[in-house]
């Protein structure tokens, strides 16, 4: 007995070094094939490396990709939508005659999704939780055969309850509803979270992501940060809106958040459906099908679109390459709004250069930003383009969690996705690119109201930061792969 206790006494600091090191192995290995993202990869494998044993069970739990895997298995194995076969187009959708420097961005994003641009549709804005939520709970109670709703979070509040109170009225009209939320969004309603409200309400929904398992936990870092709600197949509302009080601003709330949302109508409205049905598909293995949830629909406006549906299960990074598309097709100017500044080194580069190409590349970001650390690492990255010829804005509270891109006076990219790695390579999201000028003019109008009151940022204020401030900044932006 003494002379065994001896033997691993001496000997196991040997095999625990061999097995920490095998595992720093097979992580970084898993790191090497496995990602695309240089600067994600390098940031992993310093991590396995700098931090045994503990950075490859961070990378076990956060880094890995899960979700791609079972998104492939599933959605190979049985259909997840059946949904009515697009017509073959007599001609390709319209876009305004300002716009055809911007074709091959049209070509682009065809290759990207997979889908056609839709002709005649109708897009309007609605600013804020005021003007969105009425307008949402308005269609909802107009329902007559199916409420297809999708969000990220969906609080227990006042908000909340509003559509609660409309999806249940749905329901016992007799209406086929589903409602999708995110496991995680799920849980910012403390103490009672929204499903114990849904399933009280008989409101048949899931969760996107569900995992009570500690090993699971790697679904906490690829969410559905998508906002969707279709009725009746024919009408849709998408954008960066949220289901909580902090929305409805006009109430004066303890937080109030600005933001941006958009009612649809005509064919456009069919990517919505379809990419709502692949969603619920995945999470509750239903096959959504047939004119309740895919009618046909005409055209009812004058907008050209098409729907953008990015993820960790896609093979390209549709949001983030029609955002390098746009960037390069500009001629006369670009204006961004959004509440997460923390792009990679590709995107930063293409704005830089299309600022020194002569075009106006403007930048809003809030002031004062929900998440500390997203602003600090935004802000060391900030010279990258200003030091180039962008021009950065910061907009006062409250704050601004609007999602909007605009390209010269023709095009916009509307929808869920921020400019930072959680969207555009971890998240899934859904954007709508949009071909009018008329819904650009409006658009432009409602980023003038908010340069009129933010102040811009220069490449002084940057560098005049204090050493310790900087400091900061900079740890901050090593994190951005994590972010």
């Amino acid at each position: 007995m003494q002379s065994a206790l001896a033997f691993l006494d001496e000997w196991w600091p040997h095999a625990a070094a061999v097995l920490t090191v095998a595992l720093s192995v097979v992580a970084s290995g898993h790191v090497l094939l496995d990602k695309r993202d240089n600067r994600s990869a390098v940031a992993w494998v310093g991590l396995i490396w700098l931090a045994p044993v503990v950075g490859s069970l961070l990378y076990l739990l956060l880094g890995v990709n899960r979700i791609q895997r079972r998104a492939v298995a599933l959605r190979s194995g049985r259909p997840v939508i059946a949904t009515r076969p697009e017509p073959a187009p007599s001609a390709p959708a319209p876009i305004p005659a300002t716009a055809t420097h911007l074709e091959s961005l049209t070509t682009l994003v065809q290759h990207l999704t997979g889908r056609r641009l839709t002709a005649g549709n109708t897009i309007t804005p609605l600013v804020d939780g005021d003007a969105a939520y009425p307008a949402m709970i308005a269609a909802i109670d107009a329902a007559q055969t199916s409420v297809a709703f999708s969000t990220y979070i969906f609080d227990n509040d006042p908000a909340g309850r509003l559509f609660l109170d409309a999806l249940e009225r749905a329901v016992k009209r007799g209406v086929a509803v589903r409602v999708l939320v995110d496991a995680v969004g799920a849980r910012y309603s403390w103490p009672t979270p929204i499903f114990s409200l849904l399933r009280r309400r008989r409101i048949p929904a899931a969760a996107f992501g569900r995992t009570v398992l500690p090993w699971r936990v790697t679904y906490f870092n690829l969410r559905n940060h998508r906002k969707l709600l279709v009725v009746d197949g024919r009408v849709g509302f998408t954008g960066g809106m949220n289901i909580r009080v902090g929305h409805m601003v006009a109430l004066k709330p303890r937080s109030p958040v600005q933001d941006l949302h958009f009612r649809l109508e005509g064919p456009v409205v069919a990517h919505l459906a379809q990419i709502f049905a692949e969603d619920w598909g995945f999470t509750r293995r239903e096959v959504l099908s047939g004119d309740a949830w895919f009618p046909s629909l005409d055209g009812t406006g004058r907008v050209t679109a098409r729907g953008l549906a990015d993820g960790p299960d896609e093979d390209l990074d549709p949001c983030r390459f029609t955002r390098l598309g746009a960037l390069s097709c500009a001629r006369d100017w670009v204006r961004i709004v959004t509440p997460y500044f923390v792009p990679d080194s590709d995107l930063l580069t293409e704005l830089a250069i299309t600022a020194m190409r002569g075009v106006r590349v403007e930048i809003v970001l809030p002031a004062v930003n929900n998440l500390l650390l997203v602003h600090w690492a935004a802000t060391s990255q900030l010279w990258q383009v200003l030091g180039r010829g962008c021009r950065v804005y910061y907009a006062p509270p409250p704050f601004d969690h609007t999602k909007l891109m605009l390209v010269d006076g023709a095009w916009a990219l509307v929808g869920s996705s921020n400019w930072d790695a959680r969207s555009l390579r971890l998240n899934f999201e859904f954007d709508v690119e949009c071909y009018d000028t008329a819904l650009v003019e409006e658009l432009d109008r409602l980023v003038d109201a908010k340069l009129a009151q933010a102040r811009p940022v220069t490449l002084e204020n940057v560098n005049s930061r204090s050493l310790a401030i900087k400091l900061r900044d900079g740890i901050a932006r090593l994190a951005a792969p994590y972010l």
